[in-house]
C-alpha cells in the first residue's frame, strides 16, 4: 500500500516547507538522474582504467586508486556529515557544484596525482549530494517510500549502467569524455535546489533498527562482491582478451540489464526469498567467471546476466530494509551512502593486489610455456631465437601487475612467413587462457562477499 501524499504538519515530513511543487515529477527526475550519476561515478571509469595506466604510465594497483579514492571520499564526507544539520536542498546544491566544478578537473588533469586528486574533490561533492538528495526527495514527493524507492533505484542503476557508460565515451572520445559529460548532467540538480531551497524532510527519530543495521552490514559485503564484475570483469576482457572498451561495454551492459529487469520482481518478491534468491544468482554469476569454459564473450554475458539479476535483488531487500518510510532518513541515508562506498574499497583493498600477485606468476608461467612452443614450432632457427628473446625482455620489462602484449614480438617477425602468424595465434591463445585463470582466485573472493552479502541480507529481511 502506497503512502498518501503527507501535508507539512505530519511528523515524518517536519521540515517539509508546503505542498509538493507543481512539476515536481521534472524535479523528482532531475534529483534521481544526479544521484544515478554519483553512485556510477564509482564504477564509471573502470573500463578506462586501461587507457588510464596508458596515459600515465602507472602500474595496476595505482591505476585502482582513481576508483578507491572518490569512495574513500565519499565514506569520510557522509560520516562527518552524520553529525551535522545541514538544510538538505542546500547541501544537495553544494554537493552539485561540487562536484561539477571537480568533474571538469578530472578531465583535464595533466597528471596522475592531479586526478586522483580531483576524484577525492569529486567524491565530496558526491557524498553531499546523496546525503541531501534523499530528504530532497521526501519533499518533492510528498511520500518517504516514494522517495526511498527512486533514490535506491536510481542509485542501483547508476552504479550498473556506469561502467557501460564510460567504456562508450572512451571509445567513441577519450577517458576525459566521461569526466566532461558529468558536470553538466550534475549541475543539473541545482536547478532543483535553487527554486526549492526550503524543502526536504530532516528528522532524526530513534536508534538506528537491528534490521536496518544488517542491512548497512549487508551493503558493505555487496559492494565489495560487484568490484569482481565490474574492476575483474573489464579487466579481463580489455587487458587479456585484447578487447575494445566499446566491444567490453556491450558485454558488461548484461550487468544493468539485469539489475534493472528484476526491479519489478525485486518488490514483488517476499524479502527473504528476493535476498536468498538474488545472492545465489550473484554468487553463481561470479563463480561463473571465476570458471569460464573459453575466452567467449557469451560465456561472459550470461554470468554478468546473472550477477546483473542477483545484485538487482539483494539490492531492493536492503533497501528496503536500511532506509525507512519515515523517521531518521537522513541519518539512514549517510548510512547507506557510506556501506556502499565502503563495500567498493574493502573489495578494492581486497583484490587488487591478489590479482596483481597472480597476474605476475600467471604471465612468467605463460610467457615460458610460449617460449616453448616458439623452440618447437616449424620455423626457421634465426627466427625462433630472436622470438623467445623478444618474449622474454617484453615480460621483464613490464611494470608489476601488468599484462604484456605477446602478440607483438610475432608481428615484428610476421614477415618470415606464415608459419609465424600461425604460432602466434597458437602461442597468444594459450597464453591467454593461462592469463585468465590467473583471475580465478580474484572472483572466488567476490563470490565469497556475495555469499555472506546473502546471509546478512535474509538476516535482514526476516
Amino acid at each position: 500500500m502506497s503512502d498518501p501524499v503527507a501535508a507539512p504538519s505530519d511528523p515524518r515530513l517536519a521540515d517539509v516547507a508546503g505542498e509538493p511543487p507543481a512539476g515536481g515529477a521534472a524535479y523528482v527526475v532531475l534529483i534521481a538522474v544526479s544521484v544515478g550519476l554519483a553512485f556510477a561515478d564509482a564504477s564509471v571509469v573502470v573500463l578506462a582504467l586501461p587507457a588510464l595506466y596508458a596515459t600515465f604510465g602507472v602500474s595496476l594497483v595505482q591505476v585502482s586508486w582513481v576508483i578507491t579514492s572518490y569512495n574513500v571520499a565519499v565514506v569520510a564526507v557522509a560520516a562527518v556529515l552524520l553529525a551535522l544539520r545541514v538544510r538538505p536542498a542546500r547541501l544537495t546544491a553544494f554537493g552539485s557544484a561540487v562536484f561539477a566544478a571537480s568533474s571538469v578537473v578530472c578531465g583535464v588533469a595533466p597528471s596522475f596525482g592531479v586526478l586522483v586528486a580531483a576524484r577525492s574533490t569529486q567524491g565530496m561533492g558526491a557524498a553531499c549530494l546523496l546525503v541531501g538528495s534523499l530528504p530532497l526527495l521526501v519533499g518533492l514527493t510528498g511520500s518517504g517510500r516514494r522517495a526511498r524507492s527512486v533514490w535506491g533505484y536510481a542509485g542501483a542503476a547508476g552504479v550498473a549502467v556506469g561502467p557501460a557508460l564510460g567504456g562508450v565515451l572512451t571509445q567513441a572520445f577519450s577517458w576525459r569524455a566521461i569526466f566532461w559529460v558529468q558536470a553538466p548532467i550534475a549541475a543539473l540538480a541545482l536547478v532543483v535546489c535553487l527554486r526549492h531551497r526550503g524543502w526536504g524532510a530532516d528528522d532524526e527519530v530513534g536508534p538506528v533498527e537491528l534490521r536496518a543495521g544488517l542491512a548497512d552490514v549487508g551493503f558493505v559485503l555487496l559492494f565489495a562482491s560487484l568490484v569482481g564484475a565490474l574492476f575483474l570483469s573489464v579487466l579481463l576482457f580489455i587487458v587479456v582478451w585484447g578487447y575494445s572498451p566499446l566491444q567490453s561495454a556491450l558485454v558488461v551492459s548484461m550487468l544493468a540489464v539485469g539489475t534493472i529487469a528484476v526491479g519489478p520482481l525485486g518488490r514483488a518478491l517476499p524479502p527473504w526469498f528476493g535476498a536468498l534468491a538474488g545472492g545465489w544468482l550473484l554468487s553463481a554469476g561470479l563463480l561463473g567467471l571465476a570458471w569460464l569454459p573459453a575466452t567467449d564473450a557469451g560465456y561472459a554475458v550470461v554470468a554478468l546476466g546473472l550477477c546483473g539479476c542477483g545484485f538487482g535483488l539483494v539490492n531492493t531487500v536492503l533497501d528496503r530494509r536500511a532506509l525507512p518510510d519515515a523517521g531518521g532518513m537522513r541519518r539512514s541515508g549517510n548510512l547507506v551512502i557510506g556501506a556502499k562506498h565502503v563495500g567498493f574499497v574493502l573489495g578494492l583493498v581486497v583484490v587488487s593486489p591478489l590479482l596483481a600477485g597472480d597476474l605476475v606468476t600467471a604471465t612468467h608461467d605463460a610467457t615460458a610455456a610460449a617460449a616453448a612452443a616458439v623452440l618447437d614450432a616449424p620455423l626457421a632457427l634465426q627466427v625462433k631465437v630472436p622470438l623467445a628473446l623478444d618474449m622474454k625482455n617484453l615480460v621483464g620489462g613490464a611494470p608489476r601487475g601488468e599484462v604484456p602484449d605477446l602478440a607483438a614480438p610475432f608481428d615484428r617477425h610476421a614477415g618470415s612467413g606464415p608459419a609465424v602468424i600461425h604460432t602466434r595465434d597458437r602461442v597468444t591463445g594459450a597464453v591467454e587462457a593461462t592469463i585468465t585463470r590467473a583471475f580465478r582466485r580474484s572472483f572466488v573472493a567476490a563470490a565469497l562477499f556475495a555469499a555472506a552479502a546473502t546471509v546478512v541480507a535474509v538476516g535482514a529481511a526476516l
